[in-house]
């Protein structure tokens, strides 16, 4: 689904229902308790304490559900239908509905067993087209549910990221254009988290308690307005702080007290109504045309469209929590592609060797590395078999590995390097000279090419030749079928070099970090080789926005897709994020994988949160990515 501007809340059915007394918070029909209310475009509902009732614009009642739901939460699509969740509290029961005219068309309720919920809040995100609920508890956890996805409701909603809080949680509202969740912790502060899924979990602090902030009481609700006001409800002395947008920052604007209730617990955001009600059932109403919902959707912020591939396998976990995994690289048995191994690089303690099931068959305790790649058929001990290499931190030296038929993978050579920090690698096999190159790049920018050479029985390396690029590279690939080298400047862009030892040693900047298309960190690359009169193509990992980048090797080296590796909720297998190495392999790997993989490292692991390991996508989603020629 294509998300676009939504219709705002109206008020108008709310006003008769309730009979309001229009101006400065004047308490309405105090004698009916109500624990919760909201007026949509399909109607207004109320919750009281024993149904939520569902009323046309006339008042008449369209519908009610038995239970006592204190919090409700709505938000309209755009085929004019509106989504609504409530928690019933006597059973902790998550209630959603999609809601159309006066029909329900679409309903469910499942158990919240990991949390007593406090609050919740919708996200709609357009660029991962995925529509999911913040479930927010008191005791530190949260959970974020995913209720459906490409326009497609899901059987039951998923839970598809916990959520470390404040231990004093209570409220919850999303700016669904920044994609920003705003948690409030009781009288304490207010915070900003990032809502996308496979964001960065770090928070922003909004606000603090008096006497060092604006913050005088606890905050019971939250909701954020079109006009990009964060408004705080404070419970007593009943009082609403509003928060103004500036830039990135939300900036304190200015306190209302609320004189009709003595006390505040919800509020209801409708078009030009605030809608305020207290635990006892009281409730009253703020009349401002800034009382406005926001419209909820993420606009695209880049020229090329975000695509969404989805992982069909990953790896096991590695059994800690924080960075390990780096780089990937792939070994196909071209006897028996089931039998294809995947390296990756654990940057605390050697290389991982797993099976096309994920499962780790090997470990090799070769100390600390970062990248690795490999090559096919460069004779050892007296036969033919894979080299594969990879940089040692520890060091400042390259790891060389030999890899057999049956694809079991053993240390090799192991050659020193003047680097003081070595980073980045990759190899290259020229297919005119047939000789075999591995790069490896120090932090300060210096790119050194060793030659492998072998004597039948060993192998041996020497220094053929040195680039340089200004600042901090890692990732790179070669091109062995046109004897170029990509090379990324985290930072600042990709560059191309000459890959063959006698070339120039002077490099291009072809395309560089936008912060639109390419969002630093530039991180792993691989090459799409072009065969068959089609062109290749070059895929880049860009760290800053979670995406990845798929661009033509030759000028104008032009972005032709761009992507997300999104969770597959058929499969219960999370996204991926932060991604540091990639690989591609347009070899057979098996079942499932016949035309080849994209395999890229997962940097934040959900469902359930572990360490880090590899999500494989099968490269048939890429390949339809690619342009038409």
């Amino acid at each position: 689904m294509k998300y676009s501007l939504i219709a705002t809340l109206v008020s108008a059915a709310m006003l008769m229902a309730c009979q309001a007394q229009s101006q400065n918070g004047t308490a309405i029909d105090s004698s009916a308790a109500v624990y919760a209310e909201l007026t949509t475009t399909v109607g207004q509902f109320q919750s009281s304490a024993s149904a939520l009732v569902w009323q046309d614009g006339k008042g008449a009642v369209i519908q009610q559900w038995p239970g006592v739901f204190r919090r409700l939460k709505a938000l309209p699509q755009t085929d004019g239908s509106v989504v609504l969740a409530a928690i019933e509290t006597e059973s902790n029961q998550l209630h959603w509905w999609q809601l159309q005219g006066k029909t329900v068309q679409r309903s469910g309720k499942q158990l919240v067993s990991q949390l007593v919920v406090d609050d919740l809040c919708w996200y709609q995100s357009a660029e991962n087209k995925q529509l999911s609920l913040f479930l927010i508890g008191d005791r530190g956890l949260g959970e974020q549910w995913l209720l459906a996805q490409d326009s497609k409701f899901l059987a039951a909603p998923l839970s598809i990221r916990n959520l470390n809080l404040p231990t004093d949680a209570t409220a919850c509202a999303v700016d669904q254009q920044k994609g920003k969740l705003y948690l409030a912790e009781g009288a304490t502060a207010l915070w900003s988290y990032n809502a996308e899924v496979e964001a960065d979990e770090g928070r922003t602090l909004i606000d603090v308690q008096a006497p060092l902030g604006k913050l005088t009481g606890e905050v019971k609700a939250l909701e954020f307005t079109a006009d990009s006001t964060l408004v705080a409800l404070q419970e007593e002395p009943a009082l609403l702080q509003s928060y103004q947008s500036q830039g990135d920052a939300l900036v304190w604007q200015q306190s209302k007290a609320i004189t009709a209730l003595e006390s505040a617990e919800q509020l209801g955001l409708s078009a030009g109504i605030l809608s305020v009600v207290s635990e006892e059932g009281q409730h009253t109403q703020f009349k401002d045309k800034a009382y406005q919902t926001q419209a909820a959707i993420l606009p695209e912020r880049s020229t090329l469209p975000m695509q969404q591939l989805s992982p069909t396998l990953e790896t096991v976990a590695v059994s800690y929590r924080g960075d390990a995994i780096d780089d990937p690289a792939v070994w196909q048995d071209a006897k028996n592609p089931d039998n294809s191994r995947i390296l990756a690089t654990d940057k605390r303690a050697g290389v991982a060797v797993y099976n096309m099931k994920g499962e780790q068959l090997q470990f090799l305790h070769v100390g600390r590395v970062n990248n690795i790649d490999l090559r096919y058929g460069l004779e050892y001990q007296g036969k033919k078999q894979d080299i594969a290499a990879a940089t040692l931190r520890a060091d400042n030296s390259v790891q060389l590995f030999v890899i057999d038929a049956q694809g079991q993978v053993k240390t090799a050579l192991k050659f020193a390097t003047p680097f003081s920090d070595i980073y980045g690698l990759c190899l290259y096999q020229s297919k005119r000279s047939g000789q075999t190159y591995v790069f490896a790049n120090d932090k300060d920018g210096t790119v050194l090419q060793y030659q492998i050479s072998s004597n039948g029985q060993n192998w041996s390396a020497k220094e053929v030749r040195r680039l340089k690029v200004p600042s901090q590279p890692e990732g790179c690939v070669a091109d062995d079928q046109n004897d170029l080298l990509f090379l990324g400047e985290e930072d600042v862009g990709i560059w191309r070099f000459a890959a063959d030892a006698k070339a120039d040693t002077k490099g291009e900047l072809v395309i560089k970090a936008d912060a639109d298309v390419l969002v630093a960190d530039v991180e792993g690359l691989a090459l799409l080789p072009g065969k068959n009169g089609k062109p290749a193509y070059l895929l880049a990992s860009s760290q800053g926005n979670d995406s990845y980048v798929l661009y033509q090797t030759t000028a104008p080296y032009k972005a032709v897709a761009r992507f997300r590796v999104r969770l597959n909720a058929e499969l219960g297998i999370d996204g991926s994020s932060e991604t540091d190495g990639l690989e591609l392999t347009t070899l057979s790997l098996g079942n499932g994988f016949e035309q080849g993989a994209v395999i890229v490292q997962d940097g934040r692991n959900r469902m359930p949160e572990q360490g880090q390991n590899l999500k494989l996508v099968p490269l048939e989603q890429l390949l339809e990515l690619l342009p038409t020629q």
